[in-house]
């Protein structure tokens, strides 16, 4: 659907986050004269207020009678269509569709493809995967856009001038369906990793994995280039798409730090500023696409060196008295947790982990950390005393364990366990920060506070936008 599409509609917007701003900017400055309702909390109603539009009708959470009576309802990502309001209302002939849906129906050609658009998904590694995608093409002088879930909301970037040659999205498991939902192709969509996460939005973990892929089941995209060590991809049958496998011999995968095109050793990512094992071999993804597209990946490979990290991404904050600060703030599973400690084997590392209780399943974790000493563990949050409780029978003589209320007494505690030793303070939680902080960036940007550093210093994503 497109913008323009909506006028003479019935509109609501369900959501008044960034992407709520996002979508109302991009209807109100094509469609001045459209009529609006907002949905959304009593909290943010006064800022919609302000703007001093006559147009816009600001009302509380809707019900399912409420979102009924409308014909299109644009919903912010972080909104499940699994609501019983939401459902309810699709039942009664309501349109629910995303932000993400408008720009894609924008973008794509007359053949309904979205033309050297590379879209990412995965549930780790993804937005250090399209930074890192974005970065290569433009080292190679390719003018790129970098947006979606990374931080940089689509409609932000709708009418670009002049527009990039390439475009390198991310998008979360919640808006992998909407590419089908506008009716076009990606050129590219690569598809990481899948372990269980979000499972309070998706409502089971097969239906998480079945959202997750819709970006390559449904959306059918040119060219899928698919993880070959993923079990949840190495049987994927994809018929409208050609598969293009990385992590495999055949084609681009490592070999210890190097990364290998077939048997053609590349590039030794030894000194690359990646973070993590898992981020290097996501490289192999970005070479694959970068090849898939027609581009030589060979030649751009070096270009890695340059890359800068992101923030809240297994980020180095600095040193403080013998104790190395790490923010992985953006760590929402266990598995992703479990990455970053082997970022940091051998070393004395105290891990803090916990927040917001999905229902994720820790037993995994609780295996592996009985090999990863010497180790200290701090539980936190809301689900903190249930990650403790599974610990506990196994922590005895295998690492130490102990529980903290909130993320303040989580650092003292890490202090004190590290000691004069020193060693790392590694927050990776597995969590997501719902409940006591507005996101992962706020609760980075804490961790940071209360280790000394600058916050302010710490939460730029580089690279965002058109360049």
């Amino acid at each position: 659907m497109l913008i323009s599409q909506l006028e003479g509609r019935s509109v609501a917007l369900w959501g008044w986050g960034r992407e709520g701003h996002a979508a109302y900017a991009a209807i109100r400055a094509r469609l001045p004269q459209q009529p609006l309702t907002l949905f959304c909390p009593a909290g943010q109603a006064d800022s919609a207020r302000a703007l001093g539009d006559a147009l816009l009708d600001v009302q509380g959470e809707p019900d399912a009678a409420a979102l009924a009576a409308y014909q299109v309802v644009i919903k912010s990502p972080g909104i499940s269509p699994y609501r019983p309001e939401a459902v309810a209302a699709v039942a009664a002939g309501s349109e629910l569709i995303g932000g993400s849906s408008l720009w894609f129906a924008a973008q794509a050609n007359a053949a309904g493809v979205l033309a050297n658009t590379v879209c990412v998904t995965g549930t780790k590694g993804k937005s250090t995967t399209t930074a890192l995608l974005a970065h290569l093409l433009r080292c190679a002088g390719h003018r790129t856009g970098l947006a979606g879930n990374i931080g940089l909301p689509l409609l932000e970037v709708l009418d670009p001038q002049p527009a990039p040659e390439y475009w390198a999205v991310e998008l979360s498991s919640y808006q992998t369906g909407e590419v089908a939902r506008a009716g076009v192709r990606p050129a590219v969509a690569i598809v990481l990793n899948i372990f269980p996460e979000h499972l309070d939005w998706h409502g089971s973990e097969q239906r998480y994995i079945d959202d997750k892929l819709a970006l390559v089941t449904a959306g059918h995209p040119r060219i899928a280039v698919l993880n070959a060590a993923d079990p949840h991809l190495q049987g994927l049958q994809l018929p409208h798409s050609q598969v293009v496998w990385f992590n495999q011999p055949e084609g681009w995968h490592m070999l210890g730090s190097v990364v290998y095109r077939g048997q053609q050793p590349v590039f030794d990512t030894a000194t690359s500023p990646l973070p993590g094992a898992h981020n290097r071999g996501n490289l192999c993804a970005v070479l694959a696409a970068i090849e898939a597209m027609g581009l030589d990946a060979v030649a751009m490979a070096p270009a890695v060196q340059s890359f800068q990290p992101l923030p809240n991404r297994l980020q180095w904050l600095g040193q403080r008295d013998g104790v190395a600060w790490v923010n992985d703030s953006i760590s929402t599973t266990p598995h992703a947790s479990l990455a970053a400690l082997e970022c940091f084997a051998g070393q004395r590392i105290a891990l803090l982990v916990g927040g917001h209780d999905r229902g994720l399943d820790w037993q995994d974790f609780a295996r592996q950390v009985q090999r990863q000493p010497p180790l200290e563990i701090i539980t936190m949050g809301a689900n903190g005393p249930r990650i403790h409780a599974l610990l506990q029978p196994v922590a005895d003589g295998r690492f130490g364990l102990h529980a903290a209320s909130d993320l303040a007494q989580a650092v003292d505690l890490a202090r004190q366990a590290l000691g004069r030793q020193g060693g790392v303070v590694l927050l990776s939680p597995g969590a997501p920060s719902f409940g006591a902080y507005p996101d992962y960036v706020a609760r980075g940007r804490h961790f940071a506070e209360l280790a000394g550093f600058d916050p302010a210093r710490i939460s730029q994503i580089p690279g965002l936008g058109i360049r």
